[in-house]
Parts: structure tokens; sequence; C-alpha cells
């Protein structure tokens, strides 16, 4: 018996495939006890309501039902699945009759007839048994099914038959054998003896049907009627397990019958063989053209799936038409006023028609463009390929003469014009400058490591300074599309410091970026190129008119932010820039932002883009990069939209993505973690430490705080009290740099109006909406619980994932239940929070391979415990390690003594802050003046 199980619940089962409603719908009047999966992880016994079926209706049911329907439980698709297995084993004949007893009476029963086939299959079903159906009786519970269920399917096969032989008569009516007149043990044995010679007679495995096709021999003088055209042989063989195919001959008398049979069933699966002509002299096919080229595209599929195989010549080959392009420049006059620049460099083409790994020559063009048949004979191989494809092909090729002489920018047009090339283009080759530039054989001429660099290079960072000064050479603006802390800030760097000392004067470089990175450029150029002459445009009080003129002028490089760029843009226009530099370009991923045409409208004569997601979200936004760093090149946004971005996102069109590939990569230089030349070359563990700006709100409750301290420190002679007086201080300036409502612990929220209120929580979004975009985990420290209280649900609402916050108030249980939920793979939380002293030690948390500390510990080692929660045995990728912390505060002060002395970079865990406790008034100051480059807007 089948036995259903169901719950007690109501179900609404409208729209479920008959006849599952009316089953679903009986009253169960049966209980069964069965075990299942609890809530703490383990097994318990349940009673539910459950139904008992018959075989016969069991056997119904299942094959009624449609098992790749999903409203079916699990477990029920899988008994379809062997029901229909037992079905298709009974139309093949692979069945047999034995005779057993039962209720005091003789029964002829069927059964599977078994063999290595069988067994195998058998084998795949219990592999493949849901857990439920496991625990409910495993191999054996599936034996006893397919047992029960083979009789009922194969009478239902039989379709109701009858016969007047006693032996026939039990088979097929499902009724007991009458007692033989001569004695029922004896009528018995000779029954059973019988059914043995049957079954023994089965029991050697048939042997498969292979179809094998047979390319046209003239010698045959078999063509199609009333055409020149042969007709292929498709030649029936029989393969015997374990042995090669052999065609089928009249001198085989057995085989004929087996191979007969075989062929009706593959005709009953691929029709189309019923209406072609066979060989007189035999079983084989004569097929013509048409039903070759069917046969191979579709007919293969339907004869497989049907057990018979299909075997092509082997000089077939089935291959798609697509075209090559060989690209040859000129020279680059580099120091002359007479070279092209950009977009104008010239260069000189041509096309190649290619199917498969074959480049036709021109005569082959020629005759396939004139044919336009799907399968043709090339060079001793048969090819099968879109004959319409390969005429528009060799159409397209034909239009466009050899050593055509163009423009970089004329041949990108192509790429991108609204008549692209007519099949995927999967080949560029190139000589010259331009070999460089599309990724052929030659590599951007080398580039001395510049002697005002205080950096050493690693490999794949020298070859992205080799790139950008090719590209800044020919005028051609790029994207420096690294990952995030691959190091694209010293590499731009190091451009300048190159151009500077190889040509001396130089215009100045202008770099837009996010106000939470506008210190760390300043100082990281401080740090790597100090020759370079930094000046910063931004704040309230920043340069205008003549004054800013002259600041430019005797500036290498002027850092602003998109927000100042929007609102100076016309200032801007009417400066001599030699270059344009978005930093973080996916602010400008949007083009109808005000920032976005603001950056684009200031000229220069070349234009970068930097930035770890070149695409986040839409194709679009690779369109906005680019058309910043090379105006034009991928149309306008209706126009890239109707060529590229609906053909690939909606329509997966590969030749539109090859397409947009060609005419891209030469623009975006992309270097990722995982890829092996990248990581061979970095360290275990990239330290960096990124700076943010203050608000004005943070700005004015900074100095209220340092005014009070500085009251207090006046009033009290007490040595006890002062130390509590700076202590604290401390914390409450560390809860001003992390944000307003950490200090005021007022409830109010992360952001106002739209606008962020700390410039630390900005810059946390940032990273970690980079880390989410590369598909990362990312863990941040903080010391406070009460900041960790604003970051978590602000994060966890920004970006829509879980951000669970471990801290010192969570229960040892949902502790461990959150660091296993973030180890394992398809986490819901890429992100998690930690608070320093709770989650620094004792964690293995190696899923994650970006720390970010949001506030700064005194004491490096604490920081670094915590940073081995995620760098530690068992991390296989390279740890981005960020320490952040607020420019032109404390923050900044403590961590460049930190960094700068060895006496106080190596201080014992516990001794903390208490040193500061011991500096005079005026050096606690200096410690904890705000600068005044504090502020960002």
């Amino acid at each position: 018996m089948l036995w259903t199980a169901a719950s007690d619940a109501p179900h609404d089962h409208d729209g479920l495939p008959s006849p599952l409603p009316g089953l679903l719908g009986r009253r169960f009047r049966h209980r069964v006890t069965v075990t299942v999966p609890d809530a703490l992880g383990g097994l318990s016994e349940t009673t539910v309501p459950a139904l008992a079926l018959a075989p016969a209706d069991a056997a119904s049911l299942l094959l009624d039902l449609p098992a790749a329907d999903p409203r079916l439980p699990g477990d029920l698709r899988y008994l379809v699945h062997v029901a229909r297995g037992i079905r298709r084993w009974a139309e093949a004949g692979r069945v047999v009759p034995e005779l057993g007893r039962e209720d005091g009476r003789w029964w002829v029963r069927w059964r599977l007839l078994g063999g290595d086939r069988q067994r195998a299959w058998l084998a795949e079903l219990g592999a493949a048994m849901p857990g439920m159906l496991r625990r409910a009786g495993g191999r054996q519970a599936l034996d006893d099914f397919v047992l029960a269920l083979t009789d009922p399917i194969v009478r239902d096969r039989l379709g109701g038959r009858d016969s007047d032989h006693p032996m026939l008569h039990a088979l097929l009516t499902d009724t007991p054998i009458p007692e033989p007149e001569d004695g029922p043990i004896r009528g018995v044995a000779v029954a059973e003896s019988r059914l043995e010679r049957w079954r023994e007679s089965l029991a050697v495995e048939e042997p498969d049907l292979v179809l094998r096709l047979v390319e046209p021999d003239e010698s045959d003088d078999l063509a199609e009627p009333g055409s020149d055209v042969l007709l292929w042989r498709l030649e029936v063989c029989l393969r015997p397990s374990g042995e090669a195919p052999m065609p089928v001959r009249h001198s085989d008398p057995e085989g004929l019958r087996v191979a007969l049979r075989l062929l009706g069933k593959a005709m009953e699966a691929y029709p189309r063989l019923r209406a072609v002509p066979s060989d007189p002299d035999g079983l084989d096919l004569l097929l013509p053209l048409a039903v070759v080229m069917d046969l191979v595209a579709h007919g293969a599929r339907a004869l497989a799936a049907s057990g018979v195989t299909l075997l092509l010549p082997r000089a077939w080959v089935v291959a798609a038409p697509s075209l090559r392009l060989a690209v040859a420049s000129p020279p680059v006059l580099l120091d002359t006023d007479e070279r092209d620049v950009g977009m104008n460099q010239l260069l000189s083409y041509n096309w190649e028609l290619a199917i498969g790994d074959l480049v036709l020559t021109a005569t082959e063009i020629e005759r396939l463009a004139r044919s336009a048949a799907d399968l043709v004979q090339l060079r001793g191989q048969w090819v099968q390929a879109d004959g319409a494809a390969l005429a528009k092909a060799a159409k397209y090729v034909g239009a466009h003469e050899l050593g055509d002489a163009s423009t970089l920018g004329g041949l990108l047009a192509l790429l991108t014009a609204a008549d692209p090339p007519p099949v995927p283009v999967d080949a560029i080759t190139s000589t010259g400058w331009v070999s460089a530039l599309l990724g052929g054989a030659s590599r951007p001429d080398p580039v001395p490591t510049p002697h005002g660099l205080n950096a050493t290079l690693r490999p794949y960072q020298q070859r992205g300074l080799e790139w950008l000064a090719f590209m800044s050479d020919l005028g051609l603006g790029g994207i420096l599309a690294d990952d995030m802390g691959l190091g694209k800030t010293v590499q731009l760097l190091a451009l300048l410091a190159h151009e500077r000392e190889r040509a001396g004067t130089v215009a100045p470089t202008l770099l837009v970026c996010p106000m939470s990175v506008v210190g760390n450029w300043q100082r990281e150029a401080a740090s790597f190129t100090p020759g370079l002459r930094v000046h910063v445009h931004h704040g309230p009080a920043r340069l205008r008119g003549d004054g800013f003129a002259a600041v430019v002028a005797g500036s290498d490089l002027v850092v602003t932010t998109y927000a100042v760029a929007a609102r100076d843009v016309e200032m801007l226009r009417e400066t001599g820039w030699g270059r344009v530099v978005l930093d973080e370009a996916q602010h400008v991923k949007n083009a109808a932002t005000a920032q976005s045409r603001a950056v684009r409208a200031i000229p220069a004569r070349h234009r970068l883009a930097l930035t770890g997601t070149p695409v986040e979200n839409r194709l679009e936004e690779l369109r906005s990069i680019l058309d910043f760093a090379n105006p034009g090149l991928l149309g306008s946004p209706q126009q890239f939209r109707a060529r590229f971005a609906v053909p690939i996102e909606r329509l997966q069109d590969e030749g539109a993505l090859a397409r947009l590939k060609a005419v891209t990569s030469p623009f975006v230089l992309r270097r990722v973690k995982t890829d092996p030349t990248v990581i061979a070359d970095l360290p275990e563990k990239f330290e960096m430490t990124v700076r943010a700006n203050l608000t004005a709100e943070q700005a004015g409750l900074y100095r209220g705080v340092l005014d009070d301290m500085t009251r207090r420190l006046r009033d009290t002679d007490n040595p006890r009290a002062r130390k509590g007086v700076v202590l604290a201080a401390l914390t409450r300036l560390k809860q001003v740099c992390n944000h307003p409502s950490h200090f005021l612990a007022d409830g109010s929220p992360a952001i106002r109006r739209g606008r962020h209120r700390s410039g630390k929580l900005a810059l946390v979004e940032d990273i970690v909406e980079s880390v989410l975009a590369d598909g990362e985990r990312v863990l941040l420290f903080t010391q406070f619980r009460e900041f960790g209280s604003i970051v978590a649900p602000y994060l966890a609402e920004r970006f829509g994932v879980e951000v669970p916050f471990l801290h010192g108030g969570v229960a040892r249980t949902a502790r461990d239940e959150m660091v296993r939920d973030f180890q394992r793979d398809g986490s819901p939380s890429p992100v998690m929070l930690l608070s320093l002293k709770a989650g620094g030690t004792g964690l293995n948390l190696t899923a994650a391979n970006h720390v970010v500390h949001l506030d700064r510990w005194w004491n490096p080692a604490v920081e670094n415990q915590a940073t081995d929660r995620a760098f530690r045995i068992g991390q296989r990728r390279d740890v981005q390690v960020r320490k952040l912390l607020c420019v032109g505060t404390l923050e900044e002060r403590i961590d460049a003594m930190l960094t700068g002395k060895a006496e106080l970079a190596d201080l014992a865990v516990g001794v903390g802050e208490k040193w500061i406790t011991e500096m005079s008034d005026n050096e606690l100051a200096a410690l904890m003046m705000l600068g005044d480059d504090a502020v960002g807007e």
C-alpha cells in the first residue's frame, strides 16, 4: 500500500493537477507515526493523518501526476519519477512473470527482469531518495515499492486483454491460477519451469540501437528525386553491451527482429524518419539534406531521450561563423605636434570570416555566399553552420576591403553602429602601438620607477603605471578598475611623478572624489610623492577667482569633491587642466545628475576614472563612466540601450556582449584579488588607514567637549580628578567622531534630510557598498556598543541585508548561532558588526576577508587580535584591513604617534589610554585640538 500523509491544517488545492485535489480532499482515515526534523536540528516522532492506497490505485495516481509541477512535495515527485521509470522498463519488455503463493492460492506477478541496467537504475534512485523516505525504510522500502507497483503498471500497459489459457488468464486479469488436475505441486512445478526458461531467454542484456550517419558516396548513385544532391545513409546498427556497434545484416534473423522493434521506437521518438526511403537491400535509411540537418539539430536530442545513439561522420564539424579583425598602426610620434591624438589615431584594418577554427579564403567566402547552405564541404570536412548568417557575414566582409584606412574612433564606431557586424567578432589581432591597446602580443613601453616615489610598486601596480602612461601619451581616456585595496591611489600618484620627471612642467591634474577620501588623498600624496605640489579645493573658505588660478598654476594635483565641482564648475572649466581624474567614479554612474554633468563639462587633454565597481547594477553605469573618459565612445544613452543594454541584459545576446567587450576592454584595466597573477603579488594582509572628515555638526560638538575639558582642568588641582576629566573627554571626543547621535545619546536619526550627519558613517557606507558589490563579506569592529546600535540598523536598511551585532549582551547560544550563520555558504548576513571586547578574541570568522575598525583603540595589539578573527588559519583570501579615523582630530594624532613611535606601537596590552592622562595641559591641547582641515561639507 502507498501511505500518503497530510497535516491537519486546511489546504487550498485549487489549481493543483488532477487527480491530486480529489486525493487530498478525501477523508484521511488512518494515522501514522513519522520521524521528522525538529526545531533544534534533531529528530522527533509525530503522528499525522494518512491515506492508504492499494498498489493499483497508487500506480494510477502517480502516473497521472506531473512530476515537474513545483507544487508537488519533493517526496511525491520522487515517487512519480520511480513509477514512470517502471513504466519505461515495462514498455521496453524488461519485465517477467513470477509465481508466488498468497492466501493459500498461486498467483502470477510481474516483476522487473533484472540485469546491470536495472540495478544501476535502482542504485541511482537509492542515492537520490529524499530524507523522509530514507528514514522511512531506505533502500529496502524502495525495492518493496518497485516490486508492488510493477505488476499493476504492466497489467495496465497490457490494456485489459484476456486469454483462455489459464496461465495467460492469470497474468492478464490478476486472478489466481486454477488448481491443475494433475495435482497442485506437479502443476506449479511445470509452470515455474516454463517461466524460468522464458526468463532465461530474456536474461541476456538486449543490445542498444545505434544510428550512424554516413556521408554521401558518389559510387552509391543515390540522389534526391529531381536533383543532383546525393542522399545520406543512416546506417542501422546494434551495439551489444561492451562491444562496438555493428550493422544489422539479413543473415542475422534475431538481430533483424530486435533492430526492427527498436527502430520502430526510434521512429516514434523522431517521426521524420518514417517519411524517408530505405535501402532496398537492408534496414538503412536514406536521408535528404534537409532531414540530415534537422536530424542533427533536433532529432539527435529526441533519439537520445529514447535511448538511441546517433553517430556523426568523423569529418563533421558543427561550428558558428565569426569575424576576426586584423588591425595595423603606424608608430606614435610622442614628441611632435604632428601626431593625431585620442580617437583620431590613424590605423588600417581588414576583416576575416571564420567557421570554427577555419579562416576562409576569398574564394571560399564567395562560394558560401552563393550557396547559402547550412551544410557545406570545406577542405575535406562537412561543416554545419547557419547558411543565412554566413551569407550576411560574407557580404559584410566584402563591403570592407582589405587595408581600409580609418581612425581608432572610426573602427570602434563600426562595432557600435546601428548595423553592427552580423556575426560575433571573436578575435582581434594587431600590430604597432594598437597592439598594446587591444591586448595583442606587445605591451606598453616600460616605465622606470619615478625617483620621487616613496614606494615599491608590486608587479601588477608597475603594469598599471605603464598602462596609465601609455593611455596618457595616446590621449585616450581610461578606467582603472582594480579591486578595492589593490592600490589605485599609488598607481595614479606614480603616473604624476613619472610625467613631471620626464617632461618637467606639466599642466595640473584635477582629482574629484567623495568628501570622505579627500584627506586620504592629501596624506597619501604627502607620503608616497612628497615632491608633488598638492592643493585641496573644498570647504567654505576655498579660493576663488584669481586666487584660485594662481594656486592652481603652482600645483601639480588639485583635489576637490563632487559637490564642490558641481558648484564651481564654471570656474573649473576656465582652468587649463592636463587631466581630470574621478575617484570612486561610480558617483557618476547616473549621467543625468548635476555632478555627472559638471565633471563632463570640465575640459582636459586626458581623462581617467578610478573605481573598483565599474558596473554595480546595470550596463548603463559602465557607459556613463566610459562616456566621461572617452565622450561618445558608446553613443547616447538611448543608442546604448538599444544596441547593447537590452540585447545583453534581457535577451542574453552573445554577439552584442562580444562587441561590447571588444569596444570597452581597451579602455578598462581591471585586476581582481582572485586573479592568480595578482594574488601572487599581494601580501597575506593589507592594512591601511582611511580618513573621514567631520561634518559641521560634529565639529561644533567637538569644540564644545574641548571647551568643557579646558574649563574643568582649570578648576581642579586633584591629580585623580584630573585623570578622570581627561579620560572622560577622550571618550566623548571618540563618540563625537563616530556620530552626533552617539555622543548626544538622544536617539536621533543616523541621517537627516537625506544628508549624513557623520563623515565616518558615510565612509563606512561606501566601504560596505564596494565589498557587497564584489560579493564578499566584511567584519566591522567598534569599541562602543552604543555606536554599533546606530550602525547596524542603518546598514541593514540601506543594503537590505541582515547585520548581526555581536556584543557583550548577546547570550552564548545566540553568539554561536551568529557565527555559524555568518560562516556558512549563502549566509544572508554579508556584514557582521562586533564590539571590540566581545568579538575581538576566540572567534573564527574566515568567511570575511575585509575588516574595518570603526573607531581606533589606543593599543594596536587589541586591534590586531580582532583582525585575526578573519586573518587566521582557514582563510583562503587576502584580508583587507581598514582603520578609520577623522581628519584633524585626536584620532589622527594618536594614529600618527602609534605608527611613528616604536615604544607606543609596542604598548603592552592593558596600558591603553593611561599614558595620555600624564600629559601637560599644553600637550593635551595640542593632541586634541581641532585642525583647520577637519571639517568637510
